[in-house]
């Protein structure tokens, strides 16, 4: 679902880039797998991150307490172990913590460090996590530190930076260049969770039947026109707008859709014989 997702993502950009040209119409159909259908409708959840460890040990002892939010909300899906289970996130009280961002200059004036410097390739993974879409590619440059980086808390880190919370390097060596970093420690009052899971179905194949049930629909009597729309966007994806196209949006819009906003959205549909996620927008 990645195509799907970065077509969606910059439907909703604010500003043009430079050199990036979005279609103003698009149909990607991907034939879809019962976990394919399950992950369209649940929270990510990385192994071994955060949010899924603690979900598993909401699963396991009942229900979990933290301050600040998972990366998952309350009646959320997930997927744990193969089994489903919906999130339940109830807010219990609040307390004040002290939050880090560390700020990089990309063009700085000295770079001998005071603290130390480190090379980039020999950060922790939990530094090179944070830091690595801000490094890779073109960065901004200016008087001063050109970006903030919000790290969260101590046990966000869990003792994994070399920054947070005790700051041991100054200078990031990043291939030929040289930047200076520095961070920046602030208090502000989190809310409490506490969080529970409720197992909701036994098998990603049995919820994926649920999803189908609600929301799936059979792509039929096609004209020959809107059978080269729908085929071309199984090979790939069709971006050219005309009335062929907007027959075949209109036949999927007449349909619930799993995620629709005014101008996009992802359907379920079936065609001839197998089953697609289907990002449209119009």
């Amino acid at each position: 679902m990645r195509r799907r997702q970065f077509l969606a993502g910059t439907a909703l950009l604010a500003v043009p880039l430079a050199g990036c040209a979005h279609p103003r119409v698009v149909l990607d159909m991907d034939e879809a797998s019962a976990a394919d259908i399950v992950d369209e409708v649940s929270a990510t959840l990385r192994p071994g991150s955060d949010a899924h460890d603690g979900m598993l040990a909401a699963r396991d002892n009942g229900s979990v307490t933290r301050t600040g939010r998972y990366a998952v909300s309350d009646g959320d899906t997930v997927v744990l172990d193969g089994r489903v289970y919906e999130v339940s996130a109830t807010p219990v009280g609040s307390e004040t913590v002290t939050t880090y961002d560390l700020r990089i200059d990309f063009d700085p004036e000295d770079t001998t460090p005071d603290r130390g410097a480190i090379e980039y390739a020999d950060l922790p993974t939990a530094d090179r996590e944070r830091l690595d879409s801000f490094v890779s590619g073109d960065h901004p440059t200016g008087e001063g530190y050109d970006v903030g980086i919000a790290y969260g808390t101590v046990d966000d880190v869990d003792g994994e930076s070399v920054f947070v919370p005790d700051q041991q390097y100054d200078i990031l060596v990043h291939g030929d260049e040289r930047y200076r970093v520095s961070v920046a420690a602030n208090t502000e009052t989190r809310t409490r969770y506490r969080y529970e899971v409720e197992e909701i179905a036994a098998s990603v194949d049995e919820y994926a039947d649920r999803v189908r049930e609600r929301y799936a629909f059979a792509l039929t009597g096609l004209s020959e026109d809107e059978r080269a729309v729908v085929e071309e966007a199984i090979g790939g994806g069709y971006f050219e707008d005309g009335d062929a196209f907007q027959s075949v949006a209109d036949r999927f819009r007449a349909h619930d859709g799993i995620h629709v906003s005014e101008s996009f959205g992802t359907w379920l549909a079936e065609y001839e014989g197998a089953e697609y996620l289907t990002y449209l927008e119009w």
